[in-house]
């Protein structure tokens, strides 16, 4: 967050990146780095800018109608008001005119997690006078390192969540041969009664999928629509959830409920594999103390399934950023596939690691744990992560 103890290595950062400054902007939420970086008290729906200088005291730029969510903007940093649009572009051009200015934009939208300025506001400043780059590298140190406690707090969520998925593969598998069996969506129901229970919280999902539904990354089961789990088939149950406030843990386990088949023990074997290529990779560059980029880890994990032979049936990336805020988070990503992605992972950043392979209308595999950068090494949650498909 911005805050006046954060300020000094915000702006010694900035003069390394030979920045003049961060500009922060927002308009109803768009720029959910701004909106973090900010935490204000209340939802603002004008425009707002705010200059963060490589030296001096950052100025905010607000409208004249919305002075509530910045009553706690510290007293010695500039507030400016604005009521209409000449007295904005005045004060901005003031402001960043001749700067060099990072802002959330990644040219040609390499990466769209990271575009969250439109392209007409970037105009706006670049008519101001400002040089406009990507706050790409700004983004990853401030908006998406996880604290200690936001640490603890993933793993505890983690092996909460590790618990349920397994606990719900078994229960599938206990009632496949009974006069009723479970479908995908009482199953789905079933762990968002755990999640309450364990006093975890969860945003949509989980997804609970057989084979061939499975074969859609994406598939939800509903009320009205959901396949019966019975004998015989493979089964995804990918869940993610946090306590209130914390890190999400993400995972995904894989069942089968009865003994696979030689086919469908070596699509497990090689997502397994690509998962494992993609942390051996981050341990090796960890260990060398060497610089390691989500494209990378994305294309050691691709590899292996290429190899395989199912190259073309791992249509997504190998995985998403979680941030402390957001399950898709604003920080570095292990894709090299959907988005370009270039930025270092950093001491302090936590992602996915999810390889998948998908036969349409056939089957659908993935193994999906967590992976955070830290202090002391890579840390992989669950600890207990999948090695095996758990036959039931």
């Amino acid at each position: 967050m911005l805050q006046p103890e954060s300020l000094p290595a915000l702006q010694s950062a900035l003069a390394r990146a030979g920045l003049d400054g961060w500009l922060l902007y927002d308009f109803h939420g768009l720029n959910p780095v701004a909106v973090g970086m900010l935490e204000l008290p209340g939802m603002t729906t004008r425009r707002f800018f705010v200059y963060i200088p490589r030296k001096g005291s950052p100025v905010a730029i607000t409208h004249a109608i919305e002075q509530g969510p910045w009553t706690g903007w510290p007293s010695n940093w500039t507030k400016e008001k604005y009521s209409s649009w000449r007295v904005l572009e005045s004060l901005l051009c003031s402001l960043v005119n001749g700067k060099r200015v990072a802002m959330e934009y990644s040219p040609g939208d390499a990466v769209p997690y990271l575009d969250r300025v439109p392209a007409g506001v970037i105009e706006m400043v670049r008519s101001a006078g400002a040089t406009v780059v990507s706050s790409a590298e700004l983004v990853s140190t401030f908006y998406a390192v996880w604290s200690d406690s936001q640490r603890a707090s993933h793993e505890r969520a983690s092996r909460a969540v590790s618990t349920i998925g397994q606990q719900a593969i078994r229960l599938a598998g206990s009632r496949a041969d009974s006069a009723s069996p479970l479908t995908e969506y009482a199953l789905q129901t079933w762990i968002k009664e755990r999640f309450e229970a364990g006093g975890l919280e969860t945003d949509h999902g989980p997804i609970v999928a057989i084979g061939p539904n499975a074969a859609n990354p994406h598939y939800e089961p509903t009320a009205k629509n959901f396949a019966t789990i019975n004998r015989g088939d493979i089964l995804l149950v990918d869940l993610w959830a946090r306590e209130k406030n914390g890190v999400f843990a993400d995972q995904t386990w894989m069942g089968s409920l009865g003994a696979p088949s030689e086919r469908d023990s070596g699509i497990w074997k090689a997502v397994m594999d690509a998962r494992d290529a993609a942390i051996s990779l981050l341990r090796e560059r960890i260990k060398a103390h060497e610089a390691v980029r989500g494209g990378e880890v994305d294309d050691a994990a691709r590899a292996v399934i290429t190899r395989r032979g199912y190259g073309d049936n791992f249509i997504h990336r190998t995985e998403h950023s979680i941030d402390p805020r957001d399950l898709h988070g604003s920080g570095p990503h292990i894709d090299n596939l959907e988005t370009r992605e270039e930025r270092e992972l950093i001491p302090g950043v936590g992602f996915s690691i999810e390889p998948g392979i998908y036969l349409p209308g056939d089957v659908g595999m993935r193994s999906e744990v967590n992976a955070f950068m830290g202090a002391d090494g890579l840390l992989i949650t669950p600890s207990d992560y999948q090695k095996e498909l758990l036959v039931v």
